[in-house]
């Protein structure tokens, strides 16, 4: 029998110290992680929608809102182990504990609650129609210029990251991406392989910017609120 299910791991760790508790934070009034949670279920493409934690109080708030906790996360709790590392453990553990098997993982940072159920669905079509075995999602800088960023010296002089882009209009370079934690997607077997979403057969989808916020910091928390009022602003 063909295995066609799809799993979504949501990695809530509980000691993020940029913003303390950042995962559970209230996020106009709900937890930070009910949002990615909530986006899952209403995506109605997954088979399991489970959490990652090594916190009893975010495994509690995220069994309140209806994702499964298998297990309590021992490894990858740090600050450094890249998410392959907890997805890929994920998967191990749910084969070993329940015999489950998925033959696809989607992999949702909880500190992205802009992003929605139709973005995921949308990054799932086009990872099936194109064939890929790994996909990150991504945004456009959009009204930041990464071509003429510079670093900036103590005593205010600068040094051109891509000094040739200066000398250009800007509506003559490419548009840049940059990578977001939002909807990572990978066929489970591969993965398992290498151990990580970066390989040379990697495939980017553009989301919104908007979709593609990443709370890291209480800057970026200030801009999430902001974008989100302006969403659900009705004229």
């Amino acid at each position: 029998m063909v295995n066609n299910k799809i799993i979504a791991v949501i990695a809530a760790r509980g000691g993020s110290k940029r913003i303390p508790k950042k995962n559970i934070i209230d996020f106009h009034g709900e937890p930070l992680l009910a949002w990615t949670i909530q986006a899952a279920q209403q995506s109605e493409i997954f088979d399991k929608i489970i959490v990652s934690t090594d916190s009893e109080e975010i495994a509690q708030i995220a069994k309140n809102f209806g994702a499964e906790i298998p297990f309590m996360r021992s490894n990858h709790g740090d600050d450094h182990s890249p998410i392959s590392f907890v997805i890929t453990d994920a998967l191990e553990q749910m084969n070993k504990l329940y015999q489950e098997k998925f033959k696809t993982v989607v992999q949702l940072m909880p500190s992205c609650p802009l992003r929605n159920a139709k973005d995921i669905k949308n990054a799932y079509t086009n990872f099936i129609e194109t064939n890929a075995k790994f996909q990150i999602s991504c945004f456009s800088f959009g009204w930041m210029n990464p071509w003429w960023a510079f670093k900036l010296a103590q005593d205010q002089s600068s040094e051109p990251i891509f000094a040739e882009a200066l000398k250009k209009r800007s509506q003559d370079l490419e548009k840049l991406y940059c990578p977001t934690g939002a909807i990572w997607i990978a066929d489970t077997s591969e993965l398992l392989q290498h151990k990580t979403f970066y390989t040379p057969n990697t495939k980017f989808y553009p989301l919104d910017w908007k979709s593609a916020v990443d709370i890291d910091n209480y800057e970026d928390l200030e801009m999430a609120h902001s974008i989100f009022e302006l969403m659900n602003t009705t004229s």
